[in-house]
């Protein structure tokens, strides 16, 4: 059987992109190159050969404007119609989606494109604009499958013009170890230090529990813009002492402290199912969310078991956690037991690929 070459088309500098390489080259049939809006991580090295990979070396900004991403488009066309590929998969739409769709046209590409969303390419940016909504409808519309990781998510991009759309949750390679000892009351933050994943709101939630319950201690991972803003913040809430940012942190650490922690908070004002939500899930954490749709696909309904923060009241968050605090060993098995069913990443790229063969032999 003739192998199937496929582009992923987005950020290699990202964990994401660099975890759907890691499945696709392990793929018995797939022909797997790459062209990055950055740079490649030395891991995405490791495992294509320079002659499969494309640096286009820009900054781009999940936020829009990213016209420098939009100039490299000539040099990405030419090199996309040398490489002739089956499939185009893009990653996060209204950047490499629009790169695709438009090397596509421009460039008389006999490939189809296959569009992964992300969360805010899908849930934010169309509403931004006019043109932002157009431009995300022509994508759509231009992509032979799309893949979403969560219902609400489908249904918003059904919405926007999408055709076939396969949800499954961008979950974990394998399951963690069990049974690791947590700390009572030791909180995990690891959204980046963004507006859109309100940080400020997760220290205003973590000082409401710190001023009742004194040995609570938070962990915040990763960095962003507003990371100096953040440590200003403890000190005006009291909590320097009890919060340590830690920075960017590679998988090994994180799984660290995943497995210490009782409590894992994020509070982003708009996402899709979170990888971060699965990894502590499985971790045997017990989330504390909030208020959207995708949230609640993982909450409740037979799904994971934690705590929606619904309207981040704060000050009744410590009597919540209080009354959960005797079931947390209880809600962090069940979570463990639900991502171990419905959350691994590799089952669902299988299926992925399945349909991937489906479509090519339609041709």
């Amino acid at each position: 059987m003739k192998a199937i070459k496929l582009v992923l088309i987005g950020d290699a500098e990202s964990p994401h992109l660099l975890k759907w390489a890691r499945a696709l080259a392990q793929s018995p049939g797939i022909e797997l190159w790459a062209a990055s809006s950055r740079g490649f991580t030395p891991e995405f090295e490791a495992l294509l050969p320079a002659a499969r990979r494309y640096a286009m070396q820009t900054q781009p900004d999940h936020g829009g404007g990213n016209f420098g991403l939009f100039m490299q488009l000539p040099g990405l066309g030419a090199w996309l119609k040398r490489v002739d590929a089956d499939f185009l998969h893009a990653h996060y739409l209204t950047s490499h989606g629009t790169l695709a769709w438009a090397a596509r046209r421009g460039w008389r590409l006999r490939a189809r494109i296959i569009g992964s969303a992300w969360g805010s390419d899908i849930l934010v940016t169309p509403d931004l604009s006019w043109a932002y909504r157009w431009l995300t409808t022509q994508v759509l519309k231009a992509c032979a499958l799309c893949t979403s990781d969560s219902r609400h998510m489908t249904a918003r991009m059904h919405d926007l013009g999408a055709g076939e759309v396969m949800t499954f949750p961008f979950g974990l390679d394998a399951m963690p170890k069990a049974n690791v000892r947590k700390q009572p009351w030791l909180f995990f933050a690891n959204r980046g230090l963004e507006p859109i994943y309100r940080p400020h709101l997760v220290m205003q939630a973590f000082a409401a529990v710190a001023a009742q319950i004194s040995e609570a201690r938070l962990v915040v991972a990763n960095d962003g813009s507003l990371r100096a803003e953040l440590e200003a913040l403890t000190h005006e809430l009291g909590v320097a002492q009890q919060v340590q940012f830690v920075g960017r942190l590679g998988a090994k650490a994180q799984a660290i402290h995943y497995a210490r922690s009782r409590w894992y908070l994020s509070l982003p004002q708009s996402d899709s199912v979170s990888v971060s939500v699965f990894e502590a899930m499985g971790h045997a954490c017990v989330p504390l969310l909030s208020d959207l749709p995708a949230n609640h696909e993982l909450l409740g309904d037979g799904a994971g078991q934690g705590l929606i923060l619904d309207g981040l009241a704060m000050t009744a968050l410590p009597a919540q956690l209080l009354a959960l605090a005797g079931r947390a060993d209880a809600i962090g098995a069940v979570n463990r037991a639900w991502v171990a069913e419905h959350g691994l990443f590799a089952p669902a790229v299988q299926r992925f690929l399945s349909r991937l063969r489906e479509l090519e032999t339609s041709t």
